[in-house]
């Protein structure tokens, strides 16, 4: 009994040797299996399209692609200067906007696509849009440095796409910069404005008070009866002049009182004789003339040419077809080596 169990086990147990020449004898089948899906994978690899790729960098500005947006702000003055640093960041912002890479795939990317393929679910599409396009941040030993990947069914377009995405980012940094000059130069000159206005209206007020003044001492000096300007002699000798002032103008004496009344009821405008006004005058005519044109200015630099690269980075045709020679070996050997032992339970029960 005990040897018939051990030989029942052994016929139960699979004779390695006795597998390779089941294989050998199912090698034509296993060989038009293998080379079926090698067809397939050779199939796949051929008639996809293929995906291009391009890379970029772009670095800080220099000051003097900066120096336009801080025409007349000096340190001692209202404007604040705009730093490398301030200009850099407003760029890099956009640059990794979300609402950026939304306006590429709204605009560029979507008319990009074949009728057939934007029938696809908005969020697939644009799943797939945010493979294709990758903005990466510094790394500790390029700061500052940021660089953009983009792949396409074609390297010229990889590379356009790249010179669109940084070029928009670039337009909504300036815009952001020059709206916010252009709102500092009008408060700046609304401010000087006001100054101004604020001057004349002192100057108008200190000209009617002079008048009174003066009418006041008019009447002292016509009643005393002076009608030129007294002259007081001592040791020292005193002159009191035009440039009495106090209780002695009445000492300018009628005739000069009266003309300077008339001098000062005539004057037109009161601006000459107004202390600070020209100046002020100038940095308004300034902050009215002030214009930055955005070809003037540059809010990052390209670190080094585009990078095209002119194989296609996907599909890799020669892993495909590795994997198809794999995979038909894998499946047609494990068919065969299943019917036979499907076969073999069958003989064995019986």
């Amino acid at each position: 009994m005990q040897g018939d169990s051990i030989a029942n086990k052994k016929n139960e147990e699979v004779d390695l040797q006795e597998l390779a020449r089941v294989l050998w004898g199912k090698r034509t089948m296993i060989l038009i299996l293998t080379l079926v899906s090698v067809l397939c994978a050779a199939a796949f690899a051929f008639l996809s399209k293929p995906e291009y790729e391009a890379k970029g960098y772009v670095v800080p500005p220099t000051q003097k692609d900066i120096e336009n947006f801080n025409y007349g702000r000096a340190r001692d003055s209202q404007l604040t200067p705009y730093t490398i640093k301030d200009v850099y960041g407003v760029f890099t912002s956009y640059f990794q906007a979300e609402s950026l890479r939304q306006e590429f795939f709204n605009n560029i990317y979507l008319p990009s696509l074949s009728e057939s393929e934007r029938q696809k679910s908005p969020d697939r599409l644009y799943a797939d849009f945010s493979k294709k396009i990758a903005v990466a941040l510094p790394s500790k030993d390029f700061a500052g440095r940021y660089s953009i990947t983009v792949r396409s069914d074609s390297p010229a377009r990889s590379v356009e796409w790249i010179h669109q995405y940084i070029a928009r980012a670039s337009d909504l940094a300036k815009q952001e910069l020059l709206a916010n000059v252009m709102r500092e130069v009008e408060v700046g000159a609304r401010n000087v404005e006001q100054q101004i206005a604020t001057l004349r209206n002192v100057s108008q007020k200190e000209r009617e008070d002079s008048i009174i003044r003066l009418r006041e001492a008019l009447q002292v000096a016509e009643a005393l009866g002076l009608e030129r300007p007294l002259i007081i002699t001592g040791n020292p000798a005193i002159e009191i002049t035009g440039n009495m002032a106090g209780q002695l103008i009445y000492m300018r004496g009628t005739k000069a009182l009266k003309a300077e009344i008339e001098n000062l009821e005539s004057r037109k405008s009161d601006d000459p004789f107004t202390d600070r006004l020209r100046e002020l005058q100038a940095k308004y005519d300034f902050y009215k003339g002030f214009e930055i044109k955005a070809r003037d200015v540059s809010v990052y630099r390209m670190d080094g040419s585009i990078a095209r690269y002119d194989t296609p980075v996907k599909p890799v045709k020669s892993l495909i077809l590795v994997l198809g020679l794999l995979f038909g070996l894998v499946v047609s050997c494990g068919a065969v080596l299943i019917g036979y032992l499907v076969t073999r339970g069958r003989s064995a029960s019986s």
